[in-house]
């Protein structure tokens, strides 16, 4: 794919790894949609930072946490792009809840957010997208267990799978592929030093970037013969699962 004439809609796009990622496109010259919830400045600094670069940057807010509101994020993404070719799945929410701690409710909510909305998108970016590409943002987790996050694990591993079979069913004109990051940037509040701590040992004993993440997308856009793989880009910490 040629990502100089293609256009990117990103999830959860105005921070973090999702403004890594809709750095690397830009600086491709990919045009990109930057999707938000609640992070509104962020946003629309975000696309006047990207307009720098050349390209055309939209800013889209929604709420992914209906089949509704993922619908009216893509359909107001084409609206303002007028193509859209690129879905990045990246918007995701995290808690640590146990298999004690956890209820229905949260239960659903990260079910909503991490699998619901991507598999919701990718519907109505199928059914509207001739020849396209997909990549889902998924976590290092999915190759282990970790039982201090419970609903969160379960929404990435079916995503994950969610990955491998819409590869399937949407080639050979849509490729549909993930990325499973490691500890990357600490949550906010949180000091460096310990997220690096409680997230275990790295055989490669360094901590991953966002950049490098973007970096991981952006060459499975970029490849015609891959589809329904899952890039970790973790440290090797994986293989440790």
């Amino acid at each position: 794919m040629n990502l100089k004439s293609s256009t990117a809609l990103v999830t959860g796009g105005a921070v973090r790894i999702g403004r890594a990622i809709g750095e690397a496109l830009a600086d491709r010259g990919c045009n990109v949609v930057v999707h938000y919830n609640r992070s509104a400045a962020p946003a629309k600094l975000l696309c006047l930072d990207l307009a720098r670069k050349g390209v055309r940057a939209f800013a889209v807010q929604g709420d992914l946490g209906t089949a509704a509101g993922c619908e009216r994020v893509l359909r107001e993404a084409r609206r303002k792009a007028g193509m859209v070719n690129i879905l990045i799945n990246n918007a995701s929410v995290f808690h640590k809840d146990t298999l004690s701690s956890m209820t229905e409710k949260k239960l659903l909510l990260e079910l909503r957010i991490n699998l619901v909305a991507p598999v919701v998108l990718t519907q109505a970016f199928a059914r509207a997208t001739v020849n396209g590409r997909v990549v889902n943002l998924l976590d290092r987790r999915i190759a282990g267990n970790d039982p201090t996050c419970v609903p969160y694990l379960l929404s990435k591993k079916m995503l994950a799978e969610f990955t491998r079979s819409a590869a399937l069913e949407l080639a050979p004109r849509i490729t549909v592929n993930g990325v499973a990051p490691g500890a990357i940037l600490p949550p906010p509040g949180k000091e460096p030093q310990r997220v690096r701590e409680l997230a275990g040992q790295s055989p490669l004993k360094r901590q991953c970037t966002p950049e490098e993440v973007a970096a991981a997308v952006v060459f499975l856009l970029e490849s015609d013969a891959i589809t329904g793989q899952i890039l970790f880009v973790d440290g090797g910490q994986n293989l440790l699962a």
